[in-house]
């Protein structure tokens, strides 16, 4: 213990992440407990798939996606492949997912929307051949809503 303390008085990163592991006390033992750790504290956060792509998400994100094609601005989306739900104290993972009953997130659409202009531009030597294209990739941003954890048992 006292090299512990000797190398957290020379590095102060390592005090900062010693001290919130001692005072965080004994490591939940079942995933009710790891909820309930989670639950309490003030901000969390989730690891989500969403169209093949994996995304950290926290309450009141905006999220760029590709393009969905049959939603409506102002629809509700819930994201069912969640793989990782956290908080500063603790992480629980599923494996490879958490199950719908334990967490569930929502996404609210915002809007339908371009990205910048990109320019393709082809050319042959000697040839005279010039071609300029011109296209803007569509996307569709996503409000993430609050992170229920365990809704069966808050309610």
């Amino acid at each position: 213990m006292a090299t512990l303390q000797h190398l957290l008085r020379w590095s102060s990163p390592l005090r900062a992440v010693a001290s919130r592991c001692m005072h965080t006390g004994t490591q939940p033992t079942t995933t009710a407990a790891a909820l309930e750790l989670i639950r309490s504290q003030p901000s969390q956060y989730v690891v989500a798939s969403f169209v093949g792509k994996k995304y950290i998400l926290t309450p009141r994100d905006v999220l760029t996606v590709p393009h969905l094609k049959d939603v409506q601005v102002g629809d509700v989306l819930k994201l069912d492949e969640i793989h990782e739900l956290g908080s500063r104290e603790y992480t629980l993972r599923g494996s490879p997912t958490i199950p719908a009953s334990k967490v569930q997130v929502e996404a609210t659409v915002v809007e339908h929307t371009k990205g910048s202009m990109e320019i393709k531009f082809k050319k042959k030597r000697r040839k005279g051949y010039q071609k300029t294209i011109k296209h803007k990739h569509p996307f569709t941003r996503l409000r993430i809503g609050d992170i229920v954890i365990d809704p069966a048992q808050s309610s």
